[in-house]
């Protein structure tokens, strides 16, 4: 009988700098996300550096000092991969690797490596290439090295890794080729969302990993790819789901994310179009993570620049199974009661309160709380329906309990 083989995870290196953006707190909760996208790309983060400078180095974005210090834990642990958390220029990220002599990444670069990995069918994978063609654009004289060594891992999945020969005018000629490819596809897309008829369209928005696509199983009855790791959703999976007898069509879109690659952005045009034309949003959000009200921010800043803010929106409140609000001991008399000791009761009474009317708060994994959860979708699903189809009103009574 054969051993199982153990995955063996890449050793990395996490670099933040605080400035005047970004504080300690601040700086210490990006490195976090970063670690869990390190980790979903297939590797170990076995340290963090972090530097105060309010502007970065031009030549290698850190201190020279600091650079030493990376240099000198790189060399004695055998590290893989160095990663920033925020863009490095062409410049930057050349110099840095002929000090540290080992792959270096930002940010942008991870990103679009796990969606390289977990790109599945051929538009996902056309559309991953695409961002990835254009962001290594203006890196190709950095590029080299990495092609010469021919290494796997962290960061080399994708275009760049069997051409050698390439150069820019091959590139852009590449460039040129998957736009028109995609354009082909979103022209197709757009005739198959046509298609769909005058059904309601609702779409599960959020940051990556809060539920989206657990509650999309759950509702839909579908199963639908679903892990605790960032990004495990890439390609828009729509379904008809039916409450009472209202039918509506259900769509799970990518998960978004603080400083998402704006190449990705333009690449993913048509599945932010599932977005763009829905009628109805669910806004899911993680309550048990400590920076939820960030995520929410994040992803109401995205929806805005794709024209999406001001679309009705359900806030779905998940996890509510992990929450864990820190306790104060009765006789503690110094602590300073702030949101991280409040209750989901305690929550409802702040902001919102603003959105009490269209906010749930359920477990879509353990299926706590989903009778009002539905009840709540079936009643604004209703109300557009009626408004699109006033003549049959009369099969959807006010109240999903009547049926």
């Amino acid at each position: 009988m054969l051993e199982k083989k153990e995955s063996v995870y890449e050793k990395a290196v996490l670099i933040g700098v605080i400035n005047r953006t970004q504080d300690e707190e601040k700086v210490r909760e990006y490195l976090d996300e970063l670690e869990f996208l390190t980790y979903t790309a297939g590797g170990e983060v076995v340290k963090r550096f972090t530097q105060k400078i309010d502007v970065p180095n031009p030549r290698t974005f850190i201190g020279s000092g600091k650079m030493e210090e990376v240099e000198d834990f790189v060399k004695e642990n055998e590290i893989g991969s160095v990663i920033f958390d925020d863009e490095l220029s062409p410049v930057q990220q050349r110099n840095i690797e002929k000090l540290l002599r080992c792959k270096i990444l930002d940010r942008t670069g991870l990103i679009l490596d796990i969606f390289a990995q977990r790109a599945k069918t051929s538009y996902a994978r056309t559309q991953v290439e695409l961002a990835q063609y254009e962001y290594l654009l203006p890196r190709l004289t950095g590029l080299w090295t990495h092609l010469e060594r021919q290494r796997g891992g962290i960061g080399m999945r994708g275009p760049g890794e069997t051409e050698i020969e390439t150069d820019r005018r091959i590139v852009r000629d590449r460039i040129s080729l998957l736009k028109k490819k995609l354009e082909k596809i979103d022209k197709q897309m757009e005739t198959q969302r046509g298609n769909r008829g005058a059904l309601v369209r609702v779409a599960l928005v959020g940051y990556t990993n809060v539920g989206k696509s657990t509650l999309m199983n759950v509702i839909s009855k579908s199963k639908v790819f679903a892990e605790n790791k960032l990004f495990a959703t890439l390609d828009t999976t729509v379904r008809k789901v039916v409450l009472g007898n209202l039918p509506f069509l259900l769509s799970d879109t990518v998960g978004f994310i603080r400083k998402l690659p704006t190449q990705l952005v333009e690449s993913f045009k048509s599945t932010l179009d599932e977005v763009r034309e829905a009628d109805l949003l669910l806004h899911v959000v993680d309550i048990s993570h400590p920076n939820f009200e960030d995520h929410i921010e994040s992803v109401n800043q995205i929806l805005g620049e794709i024209g999406c803010g001001d679309k009705t929106t359900i806030m779905v409140f998940n996890k509510i199974d992990l929450y864990q609000p820190e306790e104060i001991e009765e006789d503690d008399l110094e602590t300073v009661r702030t949101n991280k000791h409040f209750t989901i009761a305690d929550w409802k009474q702040t902001w919102m309160r603003k959105v009490s009317g269209n906010a749930i708060f359920i477990s879509a994994l353990n299926k706590e709380n989903l009778d009002a959860f539905r009840k709540q979708v079936y009643h604004a699903v209703r109300i557009i329906h009626i408004d699109r189809f006033p003549y049959n009103n009369f099969l959807y009574p006010e109240n999903l309990d009547e049926y």
